[in-house]
């Protein structure tokens, strides 16, 4: 355990992917084979899920401090993060334990969820009595299910790859699912990784590593000739890859998530491929009278279900739409053009169940463009492009071709910061993650917008079918470091009244906000739930009473008004 802490704290605070690398590679030589496997699972993005609740870990860290919970709070706003605040406030340890990481996992962690919180106070009291503070702060991330730390997946492939002598490649391949929450990490798992043998033959159900695309921002005929790529439209699901082997069908998302038993309908649908075929597509609701996919929102529904009731599977069917061959016969494809890809793939699709994602049919790029403009009708996101002789790659590498997300401009609006949070990491003393809001009805002049300001710092409750504002959305991205400053010493001279971490604020800011999506939503109390939010930037020009209202949000969504009734009618804001 204090290796591995070690190994985080040099990884957290150097900035250079040579000492990154490093780093790992020296942990991963000498460590022991089943640390060594449990250290992969949280570098490469693994999460066992939070064992003990947050208020227990405040509760307990105040009782061994010997403080009260105030001055807990108190501490908790100046670090800005909980795992580091109860690190610095917890009395020093007794003594220093000598068990490994694999141990620590295995018979303190993950034995913790179930437990009476009694037993829980007294594990994690003795637990923290023989680490040090960079222990009980990495113990207290890997307890919450928060552990993150500043390396990315592919420096962790490299890491390994070089200490085990081995193809950056084939480890790539063979870390693929490695985060499963139903494949534990063992001494045996980290043996089969490094191996020498390179032909041994992986898992049946095992995927290959996804291959990612760019964000095209420039314009498509700097790309070249419209005739060198294939344009396919970019739909807006869960990204997956259907394997069938062994007479068996595996679905697997994007984030490597095994969701097999989420998805009967297209199960049955793979059933007939042959053996040896591996599919790259997207999951999709899919009505059968509709001409076009449904939005994200109804998919969502069927995302967290591991079983599937008879009704949802009517309400809400899913497709898998493929637009790549991996694997065909057994043999890899990957290497293979990706017009040569294409081609053979719908050849095998051919009056098949599974569906094929179109071609965009579209003389040059002038053409592709105004077909462009149609996306958000016809349910998807843009376009894809993909060279016509790009290999399948693996990660959002150019090495071995190309593939451009051409997406739409988001959806947008102006909106009123109402709440704020402060950030994480470097961003920790800053308040970065805000809460927006809009009017329920545009201000009949500023006098009006500015009354309902001066009933907000007076804390007054808005009185029913008065003008008021209403959140809908939080966002953290979008601003650069300086303006995150800007707004944090507005923030600090605007607090009005502070909720643990969140701070309500005076409304004085006007931001234009983008996203991707907008549904109705009966769980927020705007009516409304958007998907990707972010700050496009800030509106300095726009007066408070001209940002924008829930009529706006709504009319992006073409809702009918059977759907609006009673949604502006709120009595208060949205607790932070």
């Amino acid at each position: 355990m204090r290796r591995f802490a070690q190994l985080f704290q040099a990884l957290d605070t150097s900035t250079a992917t040579g000492d990154k690398v490093a780093a790992l590679v020296r942990y991963f030589a000498t460590a022991p084979a089943a640390d060594a496997a449990w250290a992969v699972y949280f570098l490469a993005g693994g999460k066992p899920r939070q064992a003990v609740p947050t208020a227990l870990l405040r509760e307990l860290a105040c009782r061994q401090a010997g403080i009260d919970a105030w001055l807990f709070e108190e501490c908790y706003q100046a670090v800005g993060d909980l795992a580091e605040t109860i690190a610095h406030v917890l009395p020093p340890a007794a003594g220093e334990t000598d068990a490994s990481l694999a141990e620590w996992i295995e018979t303190r962690l993950l034995p913790l969820r179930g437990l009476p919180p009694a037993d829980q106070a007294a594990r994690l009291a003795d637990a923290w009595n023989e680490l040090d503070a960079a222990g009980r702060f990495l113990s207290i991330k890997l307890i919450g299910g928060g552990f993150r730390v500043g390396v990315s997946r592919l420096l962790v492939q490299r890491a390994v790859a070089e200490c085990a002598g081995l193809d950056a490649k084939l480890m790539a391949q063979r870390l693929v699912g490695w985060t499963d929450a139903r494949a534990t990490p063992s001494a045996a798992r980290w043996q089969a990784l490094v191996s020498q043998d390179t032909d041994a033959a992986p898992p049946a159900g095992q995927p290959y590593p996804f291959f990612l695309a760019h964000a095209l921002q420039a314009e498509p005929h700097t790309l070249g000739p419209r005739s060198d790529w294939l344009v396919e439209w970019k739909y807006d699901g869960i990204r997956a890859q259907l394997v069938k082997r062994a007479a068996q069908v595996w679905i697997w998302s994007r984030g490597e998530e095994l969701v097999t038993e989420r998805f009967p309908e297209v199960v049955a649908a793979a059933a007939s491929l042959p053996d040896g075929t591996v599919l790259d597509g997207e999951l999709l609701v899919w009505l059968a009278e509709s001409p076009v996919p449904a939005p994200f929102n109804l998919l969502q529904q069927r995302i967290g279900r591991k079983t599937v009731g008879r009704k949802l599977l009517a309400e809400a069917p899913v497709a898998f739409v493929a637009y790549d061959l991996l694997e065909a016969g057994s043999a890899d494809q990957r290497g293979e053009p990706q017009h040569q890809r294409r081609q053979r793939l719908e050849a095998l699709l051919q009056g098949h169940a599974l569906r094929l994602s179109p071609l965009v049919q579209a003389p040059d790029w002038a053409a592709c463009a105004a077909l462009r403009e149609q996306s958000r009708q016809r349910g998807v996101e843009g376009f894809m492009l993909k060279h016509h002789r790009s290999r399948y790659g693996s990660g959002r590498t150019k090495a071995d071709g190309t593939w451009w997300k051409w997406k739409v401009e988001p959806l947008a609006v102006d909106a009123v910061l109402v709440y704020a949070q402060a950030g994480h990491g470097r961003r920790a003393s800053v308040y970065t993650d805000y809460t927006f809001a809009v009017w329920s009805r545009a201000p009949a002049s500023a006098a009006e917008a500015q009354a309902v300001v001066e009933a907000i710092a007076r804390r007054e409750p808005a009185r029913p079918g008065a003008l008021q504002l209403l959140p809908f959305a939080k966002a953290y991205s979008g601003l650069s470091d300086e303006d995150f400053k800007a707004v944090d010493r507005v923030i600090r001279a605007h607090t009005l009244e502070k909720f643990g971490p969140v701070r309500s604020v005076r409304p004085t800011l006007v931001f234009e906000i983008g996203f991707e999506g907008i549904n109705h939503s009966p769980r927020h109390k705007s009516g409304v739930a958007v998907r990707f939010p972010r700050m496009l930037r800030l509106r300095p020009d726009k007066p408070l009473h001209e940002a924008d209202t829930l009529a706006a949000l709504q009319a992006l969504m073409n809702l009918p008004p059977s759907l609006h009734s009673g949604v502006a009618q709120i009595e208060e804001q949205d607790s932070p």
